[in-house]
């Protein structure tokens, strides 16, 4: 996930995560990736339309958003 989200944050691109939130929900978030450390990822989140904070450690998975 690491290299998906350096790339995001190098070329301001769009990404897709499944993330695990406080209540044990997974939710699909469009984000664009602003800066990260080993435990925390600050991103836009395109679907609360602002600046959000992620734990790393509840990020599923990550990949690069496919528009069909």
């Amino acid at each position: 996930m690491n290299g998906v989200f350096m790339r995001s944050m190098e070329t301001k691109q769009k990404i897709v995560v499944f993330y695990m939130d406080g209540n044990q929900q997974i939710t699909q978030r469009f984000i664009r990736v602003l800066k990260m450390d080993d435990t925390l990822v600050l991103a836009y989140c395109y679907y609360r339309k602002s600046v959000r904070t992620f734990k790393r450690e509840n990020i599923l998975s990550a990949g690069r958003w496919i528009r069909m």
